[in-house]
């Protein structure tokens, strides 16, 4: 039967194999032909306690029979005010720091950060109506700093935000410039956080980093005490800090949000993907009482000019309070520390075959390369390393050369045993 959808992240011109499934339960994925796939990346990041939870299935068929859609410009609902209490309640908390208090909701990553965007731009701008924070110019902080390799959605300024390349190139003239620090790899650490010094004390507007692990430009990690010398910097100089948890969020670095570990509340974070547990698209930008009050007016043309016609959808709010609940009564980090140490020990021993290089880990996200001459995101060894992991009943989509896993945490030992037999066996098969 012919198919008329374009897939994205999809050259159909390579006629790949697309499997069809018809439904998923836990980490398996059960295709139309019999066939079963374990899930190896919790399908583009976003389930967390595995597909097609009960509880959360529940949620999402009791809201659709009581409210299912309500303009939020002005009108408000149980699900969404239920949510915005836990995700404060939950947000990182640090001595000395504000505390975030407000939530603005959306309905993917790339719009969360959009929307961090537009708040920073949009707190300078109003604080310049003011006469305050301008720069010399007279107008108001415009520049954002990025950081090298960085990855932060396909919207245009999500996109302007990003690493230059592949991703973007053919919508180039539409990008807005910004400001790129260095990478804080090893050994070049100093040189990172000199720059970003240099950079802030020229007052852009702010500084968005994906905390600790950088996740399309590689599965790159820094450490959570360069997370914290970040936001001290940014707070020396006024620069606002975003952070950018869409991915990193929800325990899959080990801890709820990335930001605990280095003790950073950032000023504005954006949060998606497994807000709901995977199930259906939330996402929320939440910000601290400054940026808030700086859109708070009698003036209606100061107001933050932002929204989309499903904002805080009350389906998609209705499966988050779910997901909350999952987290406040079941011991979720304990299974998440269970899944970390299960691939720690795994990836120990996968570190020792010749065909891999850089093994690395931070909570229940591995990564390691598959040395190869083209390393790299267009290396040619991606496609065919998805089909290879395709017939070995596996959902894994390695970024060029390397391969990564961020299973749902409800994985079992033997369908651990199963992902880590087939790497190792893509490693006899096309190492050099």
């Amino acid at each position: 039967m012919t198919s008329h959808v374009w897939h994205p992240f999809t050259q159909h011109g390579l006629n790949e194999p697309i499997p069809h499934v018809a439904r998923a339960q836990g980490a398996l994925l059960h295709l139309a032909d019999g066939g079963t796939l374990i899930d190896a990346i919790s399908s583009w990041w976003v389930t967390t306690h595995g597909h097609c939870h009960p509880r959360i299935a529940a949620a999402i068929a009791a809201q659709a029979g009581q409210l299912d859609q309500l303009i939020f410009a002005g009108y408000t609902h149980d699900p969404a005010e239920t949510v915005a209490r836990g995700l404060i309640d939950l947000a990182p908390r640090g001595e000395g720091q504000p505390e975030l208090r407000h939530v603005f909701y959306s309905d993917s990553g790339s719009t969360a950060v959009e929307v961090a965007l537009k708040m920073a731009l949009g707190y300078w701008h109003n604080l310049a109506l003011d006469g305050l924070a301008t720069e010399e110019s007279g107008g108001p902080r415009s520049r954002i700093l990025v950081l090298e390799h960085s990855y932060h959605g396909d919207t245009i300024g999500a996109m302007s935000i990003g690493e230059r390349g592949v991703y973007n190139a053919a919508w180039q003239p539409l990008l807005f410039d910004v400001g790129t620090i260095p990478f804080p790899a090893p050994g070049r650490e100093r040189a990172c956080l000199d720059a970003l010094d240099a950079a802030c004390a020229r007052k852009p507007a702010a500084f968005i980093v994906e905390p600790l692990i950088l996740g399309a430009g590689g599965m790159l990690i820094y450490s959570a005490d360069i997370l914290r010398e970040m936001a001290a910097i940014c707070r020396r100089h006024g620069v606002l800090f975003i952070a950018d948890e869409v991915m990193t969020g929800w325990g899959r670095t080990g801890t709820l949000f990335a930001c605990e570990q280095a003790g950073v509340v950032p000023d504005i974070m954006a949060v998606a993907k497994g807000i709901t547990g995977g199930a259906i698209p939330l996402a929320a930008t939440l910000a601290t009482a400054p940026i808030f009050d700086a859109h708070r007016s009698t003036d209606r043309a100061r107001l933050f000019y932002h929204s989309s016609s499903y904002t805080a959808n009350a389906i998609a709010c209705a499966a988050a309070v779910a997901n909350l609940a999952i987290w406040r009564e079941k011991d979720v980090l304990g299974r998440i520390v269970a899944l970390t140490q299960g691939i720690a020990t795994r990836l120990e021993r996968l570190a020792r075959h010749p065909a891999f290089a850089n093994p690395r880990q931070l909570g229940t996200i591995a990564a390691i390369d598959l040395v190869a001459a083209d390393a790299g995101y267009l290396s040619d060894l991606a496609p065919r390393l998805r089909a290879f992991f395709l017939g070995h009943g596996l959902l894994l989509r390695p970024l060029g050369n390397t391969i990564y896993l961020m299973p749902p945490y409800c994985l079992d030992e033997d369908q651990l045993d199963h992902i880590f037999t087939a790497i190792a066996a893509a490693g006899d098969h096309f190492g050099e």
